[in-house]
C-alpha cells in the first residue's frame, strides 16, 4: 500500500504541472481548451525523440516546453484572429495536433527504457548521494521495510520543481501583464475599453497554458519511459478533476491558494484513482470511468453539500420567524389578561 501511494504521489505532482495549465486556460482565461490531449503529447514526443537521439534530457524538456507553448499561440490565434469558437478552436489544433505528433515521432510509440532521461540521471545522483539509503533505512525502522521504494530523488525533484512553478505562476499573475489576462478572463469588454490588446493577451495565456502542458507530457514520458500518440486522450478531464477536487477541498480565495489547491487536487486524484484500481472488480481499463466518476462527484457534491446548508437555514429563519410571532402572540394575551384583572 505504502508503494502503491508513494508512486501515486510521485505522478501526481507531474501531473500537478499539467494541471496548473489547464487552470490558466479553464480558470483564469475562461476558457475550454481542448488543446491539452494534443499538446501534452507534442511535448512527450518532442523529448522522446530528442532523448532517443542521444541529446540532453534537460535540454529535451525544456525544447517540448517551447513545443507547447507554439501549439497554444496557434489555438489562440485560431480563435482571435480566425474568429473561430474557443471550443472549436481547441478541437481543431488537438485534431491536427495528433497527425503532427505522429510525423514528430515517426512511429506510434517511442521506448525510452533503454536511455538516459532526466529522472535515471537524478536517480544515479540521489543513490551515489547516499540520501536514498538513508531515507530507506529511517522508513525500515519505523516497519515499512517491505515496501521502500526505488529511488527518492524524482519525487524529491518533482516537488521543488512544481513549487518553483507555482510560485512563478503566483507572481505572474500578480504582474500587470498577469492582472490583465486575469481581467480578460473575468470581463473581457472591460478591459478591452481600457485599450488593453485582449487578442494578444488570449494568445499569450494559452502559449502558457499549453507549456507547462507540454513541459508535464514530456516528464511522464521519462517518467513512464516511453512516449505514446495516444497518452494524451482525455488529458484535459484528468486536468480539470485536478481543479475541481482541489478548489472543493481547499478554496480559491486568493491565487497563491488556488495554485496550491490545484497541485493538491492532482496528488488526492492519483491517490484516489490509484485506490480504487486495487478493488478487485476494477482493472487499469476501467481508469477513465473512475476519472469520469470522480469528476462527477467532484462537481455535484459541493452543489448537493451547499444545497442541504441553504435548506438548513431556510428552516431555522422559518423556526426563528415562528419563535417570534409565537413570542409576540404570547405577549400580547399576557397584556390582555393584565387588563382585564385590573379592571
Amino acid at each position: 500500500m505504502f508503494t502503491a501511494i508513494f508512486g501515486s504521489f510521485e505522478a501526481g505532482i507531474i501531473y500537478a504541472i499539467m494541471a496548473l495549465g489547464v487552470y490558466l486556460s479553464f480558470r483564469i482565461l475562461d476558457f475550454p481548451d481542448l488543446t491539452v490531449d494534443g499538446s501534452f503529447v507534442t511535448g512527450a514526443a518532442i523529448s522522446a525523440v530528442m532523448i532517443a537521439g542521444g541529446a540532453n534530457p534537460f535540454l529535451a524538456t525544456i525544447v517540448a516546453l517551447f513545443a507547447g507553448f507554439a501549439a497554444g499561440c496557434l489555438t489562440g490565434l485560431l480563435h482571435t484572429f480566425g474568429k473561430i469558437n474557443n471550443l472549436l478552436s481547441g478541437i481543431l489544433m488537438m485534431i491536427a495536433l495528433y497527425s503532427i505528433n505522429l510525423r514528430i515521432m515517426g512511429r506510434s510509440n517511442i521506448p525510452l527504457l533503454n536511455t538516459d532521461t532526466a529522472f535515471t540521471k537524478i536517480s544515479d545522483m540521489f543513490e551515489k548521494s547516499g540520501i536514498d539509503s538513508f531515507l530507506n533505512s529511517i522508513l525500515s525502522a519505523i516497519g515499512l521495510g517491505d515496501s521502500l521504494p526505488e529511488t527518492w530523488g524524482i519525487l524529491i525533484f518533482m516537488v521543488i520543481v512544481t513549487l518553483v512553478i507555482k510560485i512563478l505562476t503566483d507572481l505572474f499573475l500578480q504582474t500587470e501583464i498577469g492582472l490583465a489576462i486575469r481581467a480578460t478572463g473575468d470581463n473581457k469588454r472591460m478591459i478591452r475599453s481600457l485599450s488593453a490588446n485582449t487578442n494578444l493577451l488570449v494568445v499569450l495565456g494559452l502559449g502558457l497554458s499549453n507549456a507547462l502542458v507540454a513541459f508535464s507530457g514530456a516528464l511522464i514520458a521519462q517518467q513512464g519511459g516511453f512516449a505514446d500518440v495516444g497518452m494524451g486522450i482525455g488529458m484535459i478531464v484528468i486536468g480539470l478533476a485536478s481543479v475541481i477536487i482541489g478548489e472543493a477541498l481547499f478554496g480559491t480565495k486568493t491565487i497563491a491558494r488556488a495554485t496550491f489547491a490545484v497541485i493538491g487536487g492532482s496528488i488526492i486524484y492519483r491517490i484516489v484513482v490509484t485506490l480504487a484500481l486495487r478493488v478487485e472488480f476494477l482493472d487499469p481499463g476501467d481508469m477513465k470511468l473512475i476519472t469520469a466518476v470522480i469528476v462527477i462527484i467532484a462537481l455535484t457534491a459541493p452543489k448537493i453539500i451547499e444545497g442541504s446548508k441553504e435548506k438548513k437555514r431556510i428552516a431555522r429563519r422559518k423556526s426563528e420567524r415562528l419563535n417570534i410571532i409565537q413570542t409576540s402572540v404570547r405577549t400580547e394575551g399576557d397584556n390582555h389578561a393584565a387588563i382585564k384583572s385590573d379592571s
